[in-house]
């Protein structure tokens, strides 16, 4: 830099290099997530770039048919009486913009606990400095970016709104017929009996998320993880610092591939309160799981018959295979849907039944507190007690 260059201030170390300092102008004011990018990277993953057909008017009808009859059903299996909301058939580019819309509130509480400054963490070193400043201001992007292409890949092959067990506000729940289909297809399975199965699904989580507190209780421990990322500005700068840009290669193809890296986010931001969070909300996610699961089985052996076997099988073997978007806003929202912890789930939920009836599963889940605890999820009978207890 010549004497007559001007100097960095203290406030912005990128003041005298032009091209950040664009950057800087660039990236200021869009707040902790820059939400235009989200919704950009979660069409273009969710279709490809290509447009999508409207859903086939005869796919609606068929599935609004479906559900009045498994509305019947599940009332029956679940012994609540509520009024469910209309099936809403959608395509994948609208499941991923709804789905944006839905987690908003947890991808912003993410985000601004990952924009946090740590001032007592900072670099000393001038340069690693810089690059921890341009990652703090580059953030915003990065995570938009990261969070709408995961959510946009996860569109291209969810059944519903309830394939990851978040309760979602709204007047319909949200199915895509051209993910339920292929699905189908790929396993040899009915599309209509397949159809069946993932509206069972949806009635029930809806249901589920409708009794006592269960969906405050949930909501509120997602919340508390997510709220609870830390930063480290040093493992970002780091990573921007690999960043090579003289060997020919494109440097923004380059940064592109670093910021869609899960990697690049979630290793350097894991706290010590979410460590000591995650066994209560693995074992929430489990008794939810769990509930869903078993109920699910149980509605769609009346309605489908031995196939129903066959497809909770099929599903089962999708979720061990899930694919690395899903597993990272997982990761993001603190949840682990590994087959274990749906094994666990299960396990719980058949042993309540065993112990009070299948009616009575519902009965519980509807009390105050009524999530269980690590230790309530491994001995189905202390949770039961506690419940019955405290009525």
């Amino acid at each position: 830099m010549s004497s007559g260059d001007p100097m960095p201030s203290g406030d912005d170390p990128f003041s005298g290099l032009p091209f950040f300092g664009d950057i800087a102008k660039a990236m200021s004011g869009q707040g902790p997530l820059h939400w235009d990018a989200a919704r950009q990277f979660a069409s273009l993953s969710a279709t490809g770039g290509e447009s999508e057909p409207n859903v086939d008017p005869m796919a609606r009808i068929a599935l609004g048919e479906f559900a009045r009859i498994l509305d019947l059903h599940v009332r029956d299996v679940t012994g609540v009486d509520i009024t469910f909301p209309e099936i809403m058939p959608i395509t994948r580019g609208v499941w991923a913009q709804r789905t944006l819309d839905a987690y908003r509130p947890l991808f912003t509480e993410m985000a601004t606990s990952l924009g946090r400054r740590t001032d007592d963490a900072a670099p000393s070193d001038p340069m690693a400095a810089m690059m921890a400043n341009l990652s703090q201001m580059m953030a915003p992007s990065m995570m938009g970016m990261a969070v709408g292409s995961m959510v946009g890949r996860m569109a291209a092959r969810t059944f519903g709104q309830y394939d990851l067990p978040i309760p979602r506000e709204g007047m319909h729940l949200l199915v895509v017929p051209a993910n339920i289909d292929a699905f189908a297809t790929d396993w040899s399975l009915d599309p209509a009996e397949m159809r069946l199965w993932v509206l069972a699904q949806e009635l029930i989580g809806h249901t589920l998320f409708s009794l006592g507190d269960v969906r405050a209780q949930l909501t509120d421990l997602v919340r508390r993880y997510v709220g609870a990322f830390r930063p480290d500005p040093n493992a970002v700068a780091e990573h921007l610092g690999q960043v090579d840009i003289t060997s020919g290669a494109d440097p923004m193809q380059a940064l592109q591939g670093l910021f869609n890296d899960p990697a690049v986010l979630l290793g350097a931001v894991q706290s010590p309160e979410q460590a000591e969070l995650a066994p209560v909300l693995d074992a929430a996610i489990a008794g939810v799981v769990g509930y869903v699961d078993y109920l699910v089985d149980a509605v769609a052996v009346r309605v489908i018959g031995g196939d129903a076997l066959t497809i909770a099988e099929a599903v089962r073997r999708r979720r061990i295979e899930a694919s690395p978007d899903t597993v990272f806003v997982e990761r993001l929202l603190g949840l682990h849907l590994d087959n274990e912890q749906v094994q666990r789930g299960k396990t719980f939920a058949a042993g309540v039944v065993d112990r009070v009836g299948e009616h009575r599963l519902s009965d519980l889940a509807a009390r105050p507190g009524s999530l269980p605890t690590p230790a309530e999820l491994a001995a189905p009978g202390l949770w039961v007690a506690r419940l019955e207890l405290d009525s």
